[in-house]
């Protein structure tokens, strides 16, 4: 299904890109032949205080991987200061606010000058070089602000999305004990208030080792105020100095705690260090999305997810880039405000998740063809596997068949992007991720770590390190061990199933607990979900498996129909049919659940753990659900439960 479409680069992109397909191919076999010089040829397009000792020590066998050791250098320094001289006066962020009426243009040198101030803020709070700073914030620059003046002084962020609760707040910043927390009076979210303010306040009623709170004042609303504890952003940064020295610091030293989703169990602090990751992202953001002086760049990730990180934040601002950022929502106020922003502000590339195009493609094409989005030359897509019928949706009308796809599978734990097309290199399939980026061995196992035969679906495993690779879940190393490096010894476990096709090409088909075994046959939920979408009545679908007597498990699925459909018997025998005729009769889903929205993460991703819970009559202990983004949809699923037989 969708490997046989085949599109290729145009020849005109191919031209300016990067890198050929025979580029590519002697790059990565040299960043297996040779991976020291290779990434010390990528490490030195960075900026070193201090040149590193050696490129690679160690490896997955004792797990003591160690990147660069003995290098100095300071990652605000590389986003900010060595890019003043050549680009002071050139935009390093194009901020869009929740309403069209308002969006700002920042340049290195103010964003230089802003960070400088925040950080000597900081230190006058006695914030020092690995203390913990949790940000919790709008997406506005004062975000990005934060991030960099903490990279500055050596201080260890921990990004809270700006959506979650006041005891997923407390939690994160409990593990990390947290010394101040940088938050707004309020955000703005789709013309909706979001009470930041409110909700730090509800967690500080709770023993923490927060002592200060920074207020930006993002709107005029008023919240509460206590004395000594917190100060308004404005106020803190306006006596201080546009100069602030960047501490020295080691490559091993750590940069950010990211804390997974929490889609299955407790959320994990993902901890990332500095020299391995920074290089990772610059490198991953110039060659996956053909980096071209004066682009103009937009990842629509919130900063408190680790594409935000990696893909708003650090990776474009490495190269010098121009990067939008963007504080509302998709449809808000119509369904075109994305395409319309593309046109505001002449974006060139354009990052997204599945989710997003989903919704969007459900709205219908006018929404699309209202605009022009001619200065677009490059899309992508992130977050989960993206259905090719939607992949071809996003080629032929947002992209109007003339703008390639990089369709990027990569984690929170990998840093950065590990299997992903590279433009003018890399013939596309819609659903496919492609061939992985350079340095990167992936391998489709099975449970004792043989290699499957190419196309069947297996576990999805990487062989040896790469530079951008979590190194730790913070003050957890046996959940490390035991998550990531027990299942297959020697190899990191990337939790996701896979399979390799006769080109080589990975198409990831899910997570490794997303396998539905019919009489003895495994099938991918992403492969019986895209097999629905296909259907021109279909939005989105979640397909989890309940028991079955005599196959064991059998399929059930959550349907999401577009605007103007209306479920029916007719409707669902087509789509039984669709399944059918996509897959084979193996696939037939027995039951059929008109859903008028799936239980997502605040990042968009589907919560099968929950489908799951609901389809098999288990919603008593539905565990951790603090990323859930809207907590209504269970009641509405559980009241419209299909009973199993």
């Amino acid at each position: 299904m969708g490997e046989t479409s085949l599109y290729p680069i145009l020849p005109t992109f191919e031209k300016h890109a990067l890198v050929n397909s025979m580029q590519y191919q002697e790059m990565y076999a040299r960043s297996l032949r040779d991976p020291k010089n290779f990434w010390g040829g990528q490490a030195d397009k960075l900026t070193w205080f201090k040149r590193y000792d050696e490129i690679l020590t160690g490896g997955f066998k004792n797990l003591d991987a160690v990147w660069f050791p003995g290098g100095k250098l300071n990652a605000c320094y590389n986003c900010l200061d060595r890019h003043l001289a050549a680009k002071g006066n050139q935009a390093a962020l194009i901020w869009e606010g929740d309403s069209p009426d308002e969006s700002k243009t920042i340049t290195y040198h103010a964003l230089y000058q802003e960070v400088c101030q925040l950080a000597n803020a900081l230190k006058k709070l006695h914030i020092k070089k690995g203390d913990a700073v949790a940000i919790y914030m709008p997406m506005i620059p004062e975000a990005v602000a934060a991030m960099l003046a903490c990279a500055r002084i050596g201080a260890v962020h921990t990004v809270v999305f700006g959506g979650f609760s006041s005891d997923a707040l407390l939690m994160r910043m409990k593990e990390t004990k947290c010394q101040v927390v940088i938050t707004a009076n309020a955000g703005m979210r789709g013309g909706k208030v979001i009470p930041l303010k409110h909700h730090v306040d509800e967690a500080l009623e709770k023993e923490t080792s927060v002592h200060h709170v920074i207020v930006v004042k993002r709107t005029e609303h008023v919240v509460a105020w206590q004395e000594n504890r917190d100060h308004w952003y404005h106020e803190m940064i306006a006596t201080e100095s546009m100069q602030c020295p960047c501490d020295m610091m080691d490559s091993q030293d750590a940069l950010f705690v990211l804390y997974t989703s929490g889609s299955t169990g407790k959320p994990k602090g993902i901890l990332h260090t500095l020299a391995g990751y920074l290089v990772y992202v610059a490198v991953t953001y110039q060659y996956v999305f053909d980096y071209h002086e004066n682009d103009i760049y937009w990842c629509t990730a919130d900063m408190g997810w680790i594409t935000g990180h990696s893909y708003t934040v650090y990776g474009p601002l490495c190269n010098g880039a121009t990067t939008v950022i963007f504080e509302g929502v998709p449809h808000f106020p119509t369904p075109s405000r994305f395409w319309e922003i593309i046109d505001k502000h002449q974006v060139n590339v354009f990052y997204t998740a599945p989710t997003a195009i989903r919704a969007l493609r459900r709205e219908g094409d006018t929404w699309v063809t209202l605009t022009q989005r001619h200065s677009l030359r490059l899309l992508g897509s992130v977050g989960e596997p993206i259905n090719p019928d939607v992949w071809e949706w996003y080629y032929r009308v947002v992209g109007d068949n003339r703008c390639p796809i990089v369709d990027t599978w990569w984690q929170t734990e990998t840093g950065g992007i590990l299997i992903s097309p590279l433009p003018g290199a890399t013939p596309l399939k819609p659903g496919s991720a492609t061939r992985p980026f350079f340095g990167v061995v992936p391998e489709v196992v099975d449970d004792q770590g043989n290699a499957m035969p190419e196309g069947q679906m297996g576990k999805l495993v990487i062989k040896q390190p790469w530079p951008g690779m979590m190194q730790g879940i913070y003050g957890d190393r046996d959940r490390f061990v035991n998550d990531y490096f027990k299942a297959i010894p020697g190899c990191y476990f990337t939790g996701d199933d896979a399979k390799r096709d006769s080109d080589g090409y990975f198409w990831i088909t899910g997570r490794n607990d997303d396998v539905i075994k019919v009489s003895g046959h495994r099938i991918g939920t992403g492969e019986i979900e895209s097999a629905f979408i296909e259907h021109p009545a279909v939005s989105e679908v979640g397909v989890v498996a309940v028991p079955h007597a005599i196959k064991g498990e059998s399929i059930y699925a959550f349907v999401t129909l577009k605007e103007h459909m209306l479920p029916s018997e007719k409707l669902k025998k087509e789509l039984i049919q669709q399944v059918r005729h996509s897959i084979g009769a193996i696939a037939t889903p027995d039951y059929i659940q008109w859903a008028e929205a799936l239980p997502k993460t605040r990042s968009g991703k589907i919560m099968r753990r929950l489908l799951r819970k609901i389809a098999n009559n288990d919603a008593a202990e539905l565990g951790d659900t603090s990323t859930l983004a809207d907590p209504q949809v269970i009641n509405d699923l559980l009241s419209h439960r299909i009973a199993i037989l």
